[in-house]
């Protein structure tokens, strides 16, 4: 089957992650049952622009996001690309398709006040296994800024108490060394000191396990952060990758550099990280207006 085939290449020769992989064929196959239903029986060799557009279309109808839409039809795109390099097909009946518009929202970091109230939460708890993970997955997730499925990968294996660092990999199983701070070496050690009276032990076991003792999943650690920062933060949106954004945004305000945060997010290209400058602008404007000579009064 084509879409099996697709899968593979992006997994096998793209090096793309199985979360990836699997996001791609949902948005392909979502959009086979529509043209099944709008249209009958499927060919995707013979599938054209405007039967695609019909979908967008709908998509629009059904109110999904322009942001989401645009991320089905990059995968449906890709899929087209590959037929194409495979030469299944001649012409990509997407090639000249233009993404929709999107409207920029700022994505609001915790506040370092925040942050800190939520770490006070833990200070009498740490004798409990499950809330010394609690407490470990979120400063993890802080100090160094890892994806969720970043912290999901990791193994007994990826930590280095001499070194002070972690061994993550990353999108397209890019492998990249990120340090640790003391406080964080000390927390870890202590947790794996527990771990290992509990669990067997082995460099591929996973560093983090649910209370019944299997691997975290993605809800896990979503339900885990909103809980902790519910608690504190009256944000909307209280997710790991708000933390993430965290880790940048406090960063830049306390004087890092934008490649050295590049570096420590694993991003491949600098404009990736820049987003994360946004939410400094209404801050720098204020001390613009207040530090420029030609705005203080005469």
């Amino acid at each position: 089957m084509l879409i099996d085939q697709f899968k593979d290449y992006m997994l096998l020769e793209r090096n793309c992650s199985e979360l990836t992989v699997k996001a791609y064929g949902a948005d392909i196959e979502a959009f086979v049952l529509f043209y099944e239903a709008e249209y009958g029986v499927v060919d995707l060799k013979k599938v054209n622009y405007p039967e695609i557009r019909q979908w967008i279309v709908s998509l629009v109808e059904l109110g999904v996001s322009n942001r989401s839409i645009n991320r089905k039809v990059a995968s449906l795109k890709a899929f087209y690309l590959f037929l194409q390099k495979t030469d299944v097909i001649q012409v990509n009946p997407l090639v000249k398709h233009k993404p929709l518009k999107m409207e920029l929202k700022a994505k609001l970091p915790f506040s370092e006040g925040e942050v800190s109230e939520v770490f006070d939460l833990f200070e009498k708890d740490l004798d409990d296994f499950c809330k010394l993970r609690d407490r470990i997955i979120i400063e993890i997730l802080y100090v160094t800024g890892l994806r969720r499925a970043e912290l999901i990968g990791l193994t007994l294996g990826s930590v280095d108490l001499f070194s002070n660092t972690l061994k993550v990999l990353g999108k397209r199983n890019k492998e990249r060394i990120v340090p640790l701070l003391g406080v964080t070496v000390d927390l870890l050690s202590r947790y794996i000191d527990e771990y290992k009276v509990r669990y067997v032990a082995e460099i591929s076991s996973p560093l983090f396990l649910t209370n019944k003792g299997v691997k975290i999943y993605e809800n896990f650690v979503f339900r885990l952060i909103n809980s902790y920062f519910g608690k504190v933060s009256v944000k909307n949106n209280k997710s790991p990758h708000i933390l993430r954004h965290s880790f940048a945004t406090h960063l830049l305000k306390n004087g890092a550099d934008l490649n050295s945060v590049k570096e420590l997010l694993g991003h491949s290209s600098l404009a990736a990280t820049q987003v994360y400058t946004h939410n400094n602008i209404a801050e720098l404007a204020e001390v613009y207006k207040k530090s420029h000579p030609r705005n203080k009064k005469v």
